[in-house]
């Protein structure tokens, strides 16, 4: 019984860990730019993010942690009065750096993918997007 008791003892302290990072209140209207042009935008300044991405010898899930990380950026940058943010790189130890800008009504679109080489000369070209959002490619 006692043994029991010590091995389930970590499971249930760590079941109990919430960290609890939630958006605040008109964080959700500040844009989050991956990879798009900011040429026409302010640059507010460097915000700097950090979450527990392990709780002892365990490894935190890295999408819980990332979507933490942009939590955090993004309240920070309403704090700073800014409608758009980009990553400056990927977390690393949980930590991740943001430069936050201001934008206004200028139009941040991401930067346009590299033109896909035909490799079948004589495809089709893909069907045009159907209603729903969805779209279907042919396999060959």
């Amino acid at each position: 019984m006692r043994k029991t008791l010590l091995l389930l003892a970590p499971v249930v302290l760590l079941g109990g860990c919430t960290w609890g990072i939630n958006p605040d209140p008109g964080s959700s209207a500040v844009r989050t730019v991956w990879s798009g042009d900011v040429t026409g935008c302010r640059d507010l300044g460097k915000i700097t993010v950090s979450v527990m991405d392990h709780v002892g010898p365990f490894d935190r899930n890295d999408i819980k942690v990332r979507d933490e990380l942009q939590v955090q950026a993004r309240n920070s940058a309403m704090s700073m009065h800014a409608d758009t943010m980009k990553p400056l790189g990927d977390p690393v130890d949980g930590k991740q750096e943001w430069e936050a800008y201001s934008c206004g009504n200028h139009q941040v679109g991401p930067s346009a993918p590299p033109p896909m080489q035909n490799q079948n000369p004589g495809a089709q070209p893909p069907p045009a997007q159907q209603s729903g959002g969805f779209q279907t490619y042919p396999s060959h």
